[in-house]
């Protein structure tokens, strides 16, 4: 299964834009975007930018800059899959936004323990035997992408103890626009593919194992 994934719009309607043709033309089968399709924006604008993918198959997740109701939305053939699962061929995808408090009183904030939560009953819709893939905002902690520019690392640590469990076999987040990248945690794959604002994005095919190509829209 070839993904193209994003995250970290910010309400760039251009770089929606460029997604939707570079989709068609690296004949991806699924999109996902993690989060933060507006800076601070409304339902209404949110719903609005991704109607501009949504004629293609794609799962996404709000993140912390997006209003919470987009949790509940679907537009088009996109769906959101905050605190749901969902089979998409053989792979069964689950998700988490919004993110862990930040200091910037951003609109969709959650504690860790509301972040397991949603994980919790992600998890409980998805099929038994199935490989997963977690489509998540905010990155897990201690990894390459969730390192800040100050080198801290920002990342959730409800998220990393979710993967440490329950394995899935790869994780897309976003939030962490310096820390584009991939890492491993035990045997799943971590991508974030760096702020779609500002022109990254990646793509993964997902087979007997994972490969990942950083590409710019």
């Amino acid at each position: 299964m070839r993904i193209l994934a994003t995250a970290d719009f910010h309400g760039n309607r251009l770089a929606f834009e460029r997604v939707a043709a570079k989709a068609e033309h690296c004949e991806v089968e699924l999109m996902i975007v993690c989060g933060d399709i507006t800076h601070f924006g409304s339902l209404e604008q949110a719903k609005d930018l991704l109607s501009i993918i949504g004629t293609s198959d794609a799962f996404f997740v709000p993140g912390n800059c997006d209003p919470p109701d987009l949790g509940e939305e679907r537009v088009g053939k996109m769906e959101s899959i905050h605190g749901k699962c969902r089979r998409f061929g053989e792979i069964a995808f689950l998700g988490a936004g919004g993110s862990s408090p930040s200091p910037f009183d951003t609109p969709f904030e959650l504690t860790e323990v509301g972040i397991a939560r949603i994980l919790e009953v992600s998890l409980a819709s998805c099929p038994n035997e199935t490989e997963m893939v977690l489509v998540s905002h905010s990155p897990p902690a201690g990894t390459k992408v969730d390192v800040a520019s100050t080198g801290e690392h920002v990342g959730s640590l409800s998220i990393r103890k979710f993967i440490e469990n329950s394995k899935p076999k790869l994780v897309v987040c976003g939030h962490i626009h310096e820390a584009r990248g991939m890492d491993k945690i035990n045997g799943s794959y971590v991508v974030n593919p760096g702020p779609a604002g500002r022109g990254h994005c990646a793509l993964v095919d997902v087979d007997h194992d994972v490969k990942v190509e950083f590409d710019m829209l």
